[in-house]
C-alpha cells in the first residue's frame, strides 16, 4: 500500500451515521418526543445566584472595604468583581458547576475584601449539596434568600448575603448569562463574553434603487466645450456611477437606474456628486447632495413612486478651507426608493435559508418550526497549541432566516459536549439551515488578532425531512486543505420540523421561490452578482460590532463567501453532475437502440404490441405515460432516503482532487503564484475552454442548420426541403394518421437485417445544411 493511501481516510469515514441519544432524559416512542427541552442530552447543573450583600464590616484600617464573592465547589472556583469602598454591593452573578464535574459534598461561597497583597477573609455560608432542592424548568424561578455570614469557626458574623442555590438543567432560563464552570481557565469580560451562548439577528436589508432622469443648469468652469456629465453615487462603502450622458449639453439626461444595499438602522446617508470629464484622469464636480434614507420613500410593489428634483451645492476652495456655495439653479431630477418587496439575498439561491421579501406587510403565516438540538462532538482534530499541549476550543453556529445561534465554547476539549436546542420559525420548506463549528482562538492566552479557525460544516435541506420526526445523526466535518479533504471531526445534532398547516405547505410548492417583484422587475445577473456581495460584507461587518463579537471570518465561511471563484474541481464536478443527470436519457436511449437491433426478441415483440395498442387507440397514449411514472414513483418508495443529505466528498471531487488543482483553488485573487506555474495554469484553462468552446460550437452549428431549412441560404436544399414538405402535407392528408404512425413506427423497429450501416438519407441531408461557421474568422 502507498503511503499516501495510508493517510486518506476510507470512504466510509466521510458518510453520515445514525445515534441514538439519550435526549431530553426521557424515551424516544416512534420517533417522537414529548419532554420539553427535548432534543438534547439533559445535563445537570448546580446554580448559584449571587445577588447582593449589605452590613458589610469593614477590614482596612480606614475601616474601608473592596468587597466581591468568591464560590467555590471543590477544585473550581468563581468569582464576582469587586466593589471599591462599598458595604452594601449588589452583583447579581449567576454561577453554573456541571454536576458530572462536580467531585465534592460541600458548597462555599464566600465574601472577599479585594487587598494588594492578599485578599481578606469578610465571612461565608456553607451548603450540604444534598440539601440543595432541585427545579425543573418551566417551574418558577426560585425566589433569593438573606444569609447570614459566618467566620472560620462556623459562628455567626457581621453581615448578610442574598443567595439562591439550586440544582437545574440547561434549560434554565439562567443557563446562557451563567459563569460556567467549563470556564474556568478564562478571567474577564472579554473572556467570558466570548465563550458565552448568544442569539443574534442579521440586520434588516433592503435594495435602495435610484433612478437618476437629468439635470438642470449645470455650470461648468470650461465654458467652450460640451461638458461630458456623469452621476456618481456612495452609500457607506459601495460606489456606483452612471454613464456619461448622451446629450452634450448643461441639460443632462441619463434615465439610469443605481442599486444598492442598505441596512436598518440607517446610518450611512446617500452622497450624489455630478461630475464632468474634463479630460482622462481628471474630473470636476458640478455639484453634490447628500439624502438621508430615513426620508425616501418605501415601495411594496411595482408601481413608480414621486420623482423629485434635488438642489446641488458646490464647494469651493478659498484660501485653502473648504466652504460651500450654493447653486440653487443647480438642480437633479431623480427618483429614489427603498425596494421592500425584494428578497435581499446575501445566501446563494441554492442554499438560501430565507426567501421572504424585505417588507414585513408581504409576509405570509409561518407553515412551522425548526427545532435544532446541538448535542455534541467528537474526534476533533488539534487546532492549536496552548503551553506546548495541543488543545481546540470548539463553539457551534447555526444560521437559518435571520437568527444566527452561538453555542458556548468548551475549552480544551476534542470531544465537547454542548446539549443546546434553539427553535426557528418556518415560511418555507425549501430552505436550508447551515451548522458550522469553529474553534475560538480569542480566549485569555489566546492570538488577539488571530481567527476563529474553521472546523467544518454541515446543511440540511428541510424539504427533505419528514415532518415530526426526529433526525439523530452524526455528521462529518468536512474542510477542504491545500492538501486535500480532511475530516475535522464529527457532530452529533438531532433535528425535527413541525409542521403547523400541510395545506398551507402544499401550496407553497405552487408559488414563485422568490417574490414577485425578482420577476415583474428582474435584477441582471451581474447585478445580484455585486448586491449579494455589498450585502454580505454589511452582515458581516455588523455582526462583528455585536457583543460578543461574530467573527467576520466566521460569517464569511457560513455564508460562502467566494464560492463563485474559479475551481478545476468544482468544475470537475459540475461536469459530472450534468453525466450522471443525462445518464438516465442516454440509458434509455440505449436500451430502445438494443429494442430495434432486435438484442431480445421477446422484448421487442412486446414492444410492436404495446405500439400496435398505443396507434390503434390513440387516447390511450397520455394515460399509458402518466400511468407509467406514476408506477415508478411507488416502486421506488421502498428505496426512499432515510437520513437528510450531507455533505459528500465524491460528488464534490474533493477525495481525488489532484494537489496542484487545490493550490490553485486556494490562490489568492490576483495571483501570488510565480509567472511559470501561472502560465502553466493559463494554458491548461486555455486547453478546457477549447474543448468547452468547440461543444459550444457545435450546439450552435446544429442550431443554424435547422434555421437554414427555410432561410434559403442554400437554395437548392431550401427548394428540396419546401417540396417534401408539400409532399409530406398532401400525403399526410389523404392518409389515416394511424398508418402513417404503424409504418413509421415498424420502420424505426425493423429487423438488424434490413438496416443499414451508413447514414439515414434524413441526416445526410441535414448535415449537408449550411451555417455560419463559415463566417467566422
Amino acid at each position: 500500500m502507498k503511503v499516501n493511501e495510508m493517510q486518506r481516510p476510507p470512504q466510509d469515514d466521510f458518510l453520515l451515521k445514525e445515534t441514538n441519544p439519550h435526549l431530553g432524559g426521557g424515551k424516544v416512542t416512534g420517533d417522537k418526543l414529548t419532554s420539553t427541552y427535548d432534543l438534547v442530552e439533559q445535563m445537570q447543573y448546580l446554580y448559584v445566584r449571587v445577588v447582593k450583600a449589605k452590613d458589610l464590616p469593614g477590614k482596612d484600617v480606614t475601616g474601608s472595604l473592596d468587597p466581591y464573592v468568591e464560590v467555590r465547589l471543590g477544585n473550581y472556583r468563581g468569582t464576582t468583581r469587586h466593589f471599591e469602598k462599598k458595604t452594601n454591593p449588589e452583583w447579581n452573578k449567576v454561577f453554573a458547576f456541571s454536576k458530572d464535574q462536580i467531585q465534592a459534598s460541600v458548597l462555599e461561597v464566600t465574601v472577599k475584601d479585594k487587598d494588594v497583597v492578599k485578599d481578606d477573609f469578610v465571612g461565608r455560608v456553607l451548603f450540604d449539596l444534598n440539601e440543595i432542592p432541585k427545579r425543573v424548568p418551566p417551574d418558577s424561578p426560585l425566589a433569593p434568600q438573606w444569609y447570614r455570614l459566618e467566620d472560620r469557626k462556623n459562628e455567626k458574623t457581621k453581615g448578610e448575603l442574598m443567595l439562591a442555590v439550586w440544582m437545574g438543567t440547561q434549560a434554565d432560563e439562567a443557563f446562557p448569562e451563567a459563569w460556567h464552570s467549563d470556564a474556568a481557565a478564562v478571567s474577564g469580560a472579554d473572556g467570558l463574553a466570548s465563550i458565552r451562548s448568544k442569539v443574534y439577528l442579521s440586520p434588516k436589508l433592503w435594495y435602495l434603487r435610484v433612478n437618476v432622469i437629468e439635470a438642470q443648469d449645470l455650470l461648468p468652469s470650461d465654458k467652450s466645450r460640451f461638458p461630458e456629465v456623469y452621476v456618481k453615487a456612495i452609500l457607506g462603502n459601495q460606489a456606483l456611477r452612471t454613464r456619461v450622458s448622451m446629450s452634450k449639453s448643461v441639460n443632462p439626461m441619463w434615465n439610469e437606474d443605481l442599486m444598492f444595499v442598505a441596512a436598518e438602522p440607517f446610518e450611512e446617508p446617500l452622497i450624489l456628486s455630478v461630475e464632468d470629464r474634463v479630460a482622462p484622469n481628471k474630473d470636476e464636480v458640478l455639484g453634490r447632495c447628500q439624502i438621508s434614507l430615513h426620508h425616501v420613500d418605501r415601495r411594496l410593489d411595482h408601481k413608480p413612486v414621486n420623482t423629485r428634483w434635488y438642489n446641488l451645492e458646490k464647494h469651493i476652495l478659498v484660501e485653502g478651507e473648504k466652504k460651500k456655495e450654493l447653486k440653487f439653479a443647480s438642480k437633479i431630477h431623480m427618483r429614489i426608493c427603498l425596494e421592500g418587496g425584494y428578497h435581499v439575498l446575501d445566501e446563494s439561491t441554492h442554499y438560501s435559508s430565507d426567501l421572504r421579501p424585505t417588507a414585513k406587510q408581504l409576509w405570509k403565516s409561518s407553515i412551522g418550526v425548526l427545532e435544532l438540538g446541538i448535542i455534541n462532538a467528537h474526534g476533533l482534530s488539534v487546532m492549536k497549541t496552548k503551553d506546548g499541549r495541543p488543545a481546540t476550543d470548539a463553539y457551534c453556529v447555526a444560521k437559518y432566516g435571520q437568527k444566527w445561534v452561538r453555542t458556548r465554547t468548551i475549552i480544551d476539549s476534542f470531544t465537547p459536549k454542548w446539549n443546546e436546542q434553539y427553535t426557528w420559525e418556518v415560511y418555507d420548506p425549501c430552505t436550508v439551515i447551515t451548522i458550522g463549528v469553529f474553534d475560538n482562538s480569542h480566549l485569555q492566552g489566546g492570538d488577539k488578532s488571530g481567527r476563529d479557525a474553521r472546523i467544518g460544516k454541515v446543511r440540511i435541506r428541510l424539504s427533505t425531512l419528514e415532518t415530526d420526526r426526529v433526525y439523530t445523526h452524526s455528521y462529518p466535518l468536512l474542510v477542504l486543505h491545500p492538501s486535500g479533504v480532511k475530516k475535522m471531526g464529527e457532530i452529533h445534532l438531532a433535528v425535527r420540523f413541525t409542521c403547523s398547516s400541510l395545506i398551507n405547505m402544499m401550496h407553497l410548492y405552487s408559488q414563485p421561490l422568490l417574490p414577485k417583484m425578482h420577476y415583474i422587475h428582474p435584477l441582471t445577473v451581474s447585478q445580484l452578482d455585486n448586491l449579494r456581495h455589498q450585502a454580505t460584507q454589511i452582515v458581516s461587518i455588523r455582526l462583528s460590532r455585536a457583543e460578543p463579537p461574530l467573527r467576520k471570518e466566521v460569517v464569511e465561511y457560513m455564508l460562502d463567501v467566494g464560492s463563485h471563484m474559479w475551481s478545476m474541481r468544482r468544475s470537475k464536478a459540475n461536469f459530472f453532475r450534468i453525466m450522471g443527470v443525462l445518464s438516465g436519457l442516454i440509458a434509455v436511449g440505449k436500451w430502445f437502440d438494443q429494442i430495434c437491433n432486435w438484442k431480445n426478441p421477446i422484448t421487442t415483440v412486446l414492444i410492436h404490441i404495446l405500439f400496435l395498442i398505443l396507434v390503434m387507440y390513440p387516447e390511450l397514449i397520455l394515460p399509458t405515460i402518466f400511468l407509467y411514472l406514476f408506477l415508478i414513483g411507488v416502486w421506488y418508495y421502498r428505496w426512499r432516503p432515510r437520513n437528510p443529505p450531507h455533505m459528500d466528498t465524491r460528488l464534490s471531487c474533493a477525495d481525488n482532487a489532484h494537489p496542484d488543482e487545490l493550490d490553485e483553488e486556494f490562490d489568492t485573487f490576483p495571483t501570488s503564484r510565480p509567472a511559470d506555474i501561472v502560465r502553466m495554469r493559463y494554458d491548461r484553462l486555455r486547453s478546457i475552454a477549447g474543448r468547452i468552446q468547440t461543444v459550444v460550437g457545435d450546439l450552435a452549428t446544429q442550431g443554424e442548420r435547422l434555421q437554414s431549412l427555410l432561410s434559403w441560404r442554400d437554395p437548392r436544399a431550401t427548394a428540396l426541403f419546401v417540396i417534401f414538405c408539400l409532399i409530406a402535407a398532401i400525403v399526410l392528408y389523404v392518409t389515416p394518421f394511424q398508418v402513417v404512425a404503424l409504418l413509421t413506427g415498424f420502420y424505426v423497429l425493423r429487423h438488424p437485417r434490413f438496416r443499414y450501416k451508413l447514414p439515414s438519407v434524413p441526416l445526410n441531408f441535414f448535415r449537408r445544411l449550411p451555417a455560419r461557421t463559415d463566417c467566422m474568422l
